[in-house]
């Protein structure tokens, strides 16, 4: 094991560091390019640039290249590949508002990578209950993994920092639990995410100097789902992501199709006089986590986005007690 300390210290320095390094210039390239939004969440007229995906990919392809260096697996390569891909279709959706089917289906053939290196099993490894062989229903799960998390993350990038923080929180409880199942090289993979992570949170916490994007939250989602599979840590990825799947299961369960946030004409939130996120009333609105977060009253957005830390903690705890039920058989 001593063996992989080297490569895991100098993959997760310039994982860091390449997006500390490289966001600034970013923000200034976009602010000269005008390409920002508006802050929905802000009082003020308060415009910040989009997207931060080219940053964030960037640390995730020098990383993850120092690994293949050292270990040269077909699963780095495979996470590499589908990481970029979605980078790509993130971009496109950036550059040019798409319909709701386009990044669902666009992400299904981002996990073409990793069929074709064979960078994945035939076992569903549950706790206690032990593997599942399903050869052939496995290649349905790698091609709908992708989807899944890319839009999941997306999909819970709806305040200042919540995305890139639950993302951290979310990869480096994946990461100790694949230590804890002893799978330490694709432990290494993942860490990078987390460091990533991390350092576009700098920028990206309240208030936002930069949004990640579709670019962004597709990258993280991708390189997320793509690591669960070569880990062959599904359930245990599933376990840790359970926040935000919850709420894109509860925004989809409510308005009954794939369809883009912006599409959506019912906000599930307003604002209060004092600026405080509000859950609305609006019965056409999508019902989402914020807003059951917001049941119980106003709140100011650092506090949701804290509730949604908190949930994420908790849920990567259960993950990393799962790892460990992994090992034990009824």
């Amino acid at each position: 094991m001593t063996e992989l300390i080297i490569p895991a210290i100098i993959s997760c320095f310039i994982a860091f560091f390449t997006v500390y390094v490289a966001t600034p210039p970013l923000i200034k390239y976009l602010q000269n390019r005008n390409l920002s939004v508006k802050d929905m969440n802000k009082k003020e007229e308060v415009m910040v640039v989009r997207p931060g995906g080219p940053a964030i990919i960037l640390g995730i392809i020098a990383s993850e290249a120092v690994l293949y260096a050292f270990f040269q697996l077909n699963e780095i390569l495979a996470v590499m590949i589908t990481c970029f891909l979605g980078f790509l279709i993130g971009y496109v959706d950036d550059r040019k508002v798409m319909g709701g089917w386009f990044k669902p289906v666009a992400l299904a053939f981002a996990a073409i990578p990793i069929i074709a290196l064979g960078a994945y099993g035939s076992d569903l490894a549950f706790p206690l209950f032990g593997s599942v062989q399903i050869p052939a229903l496995y290649l349905a799960i790698v091609v709908l993994m992708i989807p899944i998390t890319g839009n999941t993350i997306n999909s819970i990038d709806v305040l200042n920092g919540v995305a890139s923080g639950f993302m951290m929180i979310a990869s480096f409880s994946l990461s100790i639990a694949l230590f804890v199942m002893q799978n330490y090289e694709m432990a290494l993979v993942s860490l990078p995410l987390g460091f990533v992570s991390l350092a576009f949170y700098k920028f990206h916490k309240i208030p936002s100097k930069i949004f990640p994007g579709d670019s962004g939250a597709l990258t993280l989602g991708a390189m997320y789902g793509a690591i669960a599979i070569v880990g062959h840590v599904e359930i245990v990825a599933a376990v840790a992501l359970l926040p935000a799947i919850i709420n894109s299961f509860l925004f989809l369960s409510s308005v009954k199709r794939i369809v883009e946030h912006r599409q959506i004409k019912g906000k599930p939130v307003e604002h209060d006089q004092e600026f405080r996120l509000v859950a609305t009333n609006d019965k056409t609105a999508p019902i989402t986590l914020v807003r059951l977060i917001l049941a119980g009253g106003p709140m100011t957005e650092k506090q949701v986005g804290y509730a949604i830390f908190k949930l994420a903690i908790f849920s990567g705890i259960l993950a990393i007690i799962t790892a460990f039920l992994m090992g034990v058989k009824i």
